[in-house]
């Protein structure tokens, strides 16, 4: 699936408008849910905060809850990308080593770091039911997303990632 100019542009102005009136943890939740309902292959939308050398969920929406709440920085595809600073984006998951499986159902998942004054302090984490379900165009999408999500998770930030 892809996201479309059209589309992306209000839910980009409408995120601007969640985080200007929510902060902190509120403000994550309320992004996490306005994905998920915006996009039909969001179907389940987390945003973890990076704590020293680990990974902490703060949000999410979806079906029902990940096991998976704090992963350390060295493990999985949600590792990867704090790890190496850089979007992740797996078409098939159970091709990849590093997948930390959360439902039998997810296929594909892509995670953006999430970045304040130019170090990682976490990321947006989305994982879709079919293979391949994100492109170029969610990465885009999901960036921009990423960048409006740095004041509500900077304000738990306690320290700059691993090296």
């Amino acid at each position: 699936m892809t996201v479309r100019d059209r589309a992306a542009a209000p839910a980009l102005l409408q995120l601007d408008a969640i985080v200007g009136r929510l902060a902190g943890r509120p403000a994550l939740q309320e992004v996490c849910r306005f994905l998920r309902d915006s996009f039909s292959h969001y179907r389940w939308v987390g945003v973890y905060r990076l704590d020293g050398g680990t990974l902490v969920l703060e949000a999410w929406d979806g079906p029902r809850a990940t096991e998976h709440t704090r992963i350390p920085v060295e493990r999985g595809v949600c590792g990867r990308a704090a790890r190496e600073g850089r979007t992740v984006l797996v078409d098939d998951v159970r091709s990849d080593p590093e997948y930390l499986a959360c439902f039998l159902e997810t296929r594909a998942e892509i995670v953006v770091p999430v970045r304040a004054v130019g170090r990682v302090v976490g990321e947006l984490d989305i994982d879709g039911n079919a293979v391949g379900a994100y492109d170029a165009s969610d990465r885009r999408f999901l960036e921009a997303v990423a960048e409006r999500l740095s004041a509500p998770l900077a304000s738990f930030a306690d320290g700059p990632p691993p090296a």
